[in-house]
């Protein structure tokens, strides 16, 4: 195996003994340490959050610059309290929110869904439809909706 190296060694960088390589090699195993924390870290997990003064945005933002959370967060405590520490802390969660090209979205009056940037917030997108008859004589066909 050393005699291959060596002659791999002479044709990429010509004769020479500044590269040298052991005659004994170690063919034990090698034990790679399972850390238990770093397993547990892999999981996504999705934590609720109560947002009752600004100062409450703090682990909210510490948890998603981790990656693996998704934050539910109520925000009636502070709603009832102050709305303008409810706009400050909403607009820091937003700005975190880009700089982690994640995702925010409201969904009722008193919760705010945060995702990392592996996930995104489903949008129900509403089309408009026309109102009237579209042209002289033909009404819409909404009775036929049942069939």
């Amino acid at each position: 195996m050393k005699s291959f190296f060596m002659k791999l060694k002479e044709k990429m960088r010509g004769p020479s003994s500044d590269l040298e390589i052991p005659d004994e090699t170690d063919e034990g195993y090698v034990e790679l340490a399972t850390d238990k924390s770093h397993l547990d870290r892999s999981k996504i997990s999705i934590r609720p959050f109560v947002l009752e003064e600004f100062a409450g945005v703090k682990p909210i933002l510490d948890s998603l610059r981790e990656g693996y959370t998704i934050a539910l967060i109520n925000i009636k405590p502070l709603k009832d309290v102050d709305l303008s520490e409810l706009k400050r802390a909403i607009n820091k969660l937003k700005k975190t929110c880009d700089a982690l090209e994640g995702d925010i979205a409201g969904f009722g009056e008193d919760w705010i869904c945060v995702t990392p940037s592996f996930a995104q917030i489903h949008r129900e997108t509403k089309v408009a439809q026309p109102r009237g008859p579209s042209a002289p004589g033909q009404g819409r066909d909404d009775d036929m909706d049942g069939f």
